[in-house]
C-alpha cells in the first residue's frame, strides 16, 4: 500500500500545481491513510496548514494498442479552506491529444472532460458534482482518452467502496456531501 499512497499523494500534489496556485513544495506533509474501502483507497493531509482529503484508484482493465504507459489513476479531492469539493483528475499515464476530450462512462450517461498534457478535468464544479453522484449510484466507470500518438485507450474502474470512501473523506475533512 506504501506504493499506491505515495502515487496518490504525488498525484494530489501535482493536481494542485496545475489547477490552483499552489502553497510551496515543502509545505504539503505526509499523507495520512484515511482507510480502504473497496477498490478506493481515502487518504488526508495538510498543505500549507490546511486540510486535503482525497480518494483514488487505479483501473480494473486498460485496454489500448501501445507499448508502453505510465501509472494511471482517478482522484476525487476535497480542499473545504478553498471552498472546493468534488475536484475530480484524471492522470492517463501518457500525453493527451492536444485539444482531445475524454469520455466518461457511468451506467447510460457519458461525461465530457477536458484534457492539459497527461491529465483531465471536468470543465466545472457543477460536473464533477454530477459525477461524483453519478460513481455513488454506479457499478463501474469506463474512462476513453486519445494519446498524443492517437492511440485509444479504454480504462475500466471498478467504483466498489466508492460510496464509502467518499463518506470517508467528507468525514475527515468535515464537509457536507453535496
Amino acid at each position: 500500500m506504501n506504493g499506491v499512497m505515495k502515487m496518490l499523494r504525488s498525484a494530489t500534489i501535482a493536481f494542485s500545481l496545475i489547477l490552483i496556485a499552489a502553497t510551496a513544495p515543502g509545505d504539503a506533509q505526509d499523507a495520512v491513510p484515511i482507510g480502504n474501502f473497496g477498490d478506493w483507497e481515502a487518504y488526508k493531509e495538510s498543505e500549507g496548514g490546511k486540510a486535503v482529503c482525497y480518494l483514488g484508484s487505479q483501473p480494473k482493465k486498460a485496454k489500448g494498442k501501445y507499448k508502453k504507459r505510465g501509472e494511471t489513476y482517478i482522484l476525487v479531492t476535497h480542499r473545504p479552506a478553498e471552498n472546493s469539493l468534488n475536484v475530480i483528475s484524471i492522470k492517463a499515464g501518457y500525453t493527451y491529444q492536444s485539444g482531445s476530450e475524454v469520455d466518461v462512462v457511468i451506467g447510460e450517461t457519458t461525461f465530457k472532460m477536458f484534457t492539459d498534457a497527461g491529465h483531465a478535468f471536468a470543465y466545472d464544479s457543477k460536473t464533477d458534482g454530477t459525477i461524483v453522484k453519478a460513481m455513488i449510484r454506479g457499478i463501474r466507470m469506463i474512462i476513453k482518452g486519445t494519446s498524443s500518438r492517437g492511440t485509444l485507450t479504454t480504462d475500466t474502474y471498478s467504483l466498489k467502496g466508492f460510496t464509502a470512501a467518499y463518506k470517508a473523506i467528507n468525514k475527515a475533512c468535515k464537509v457536507k456531501a453535496k
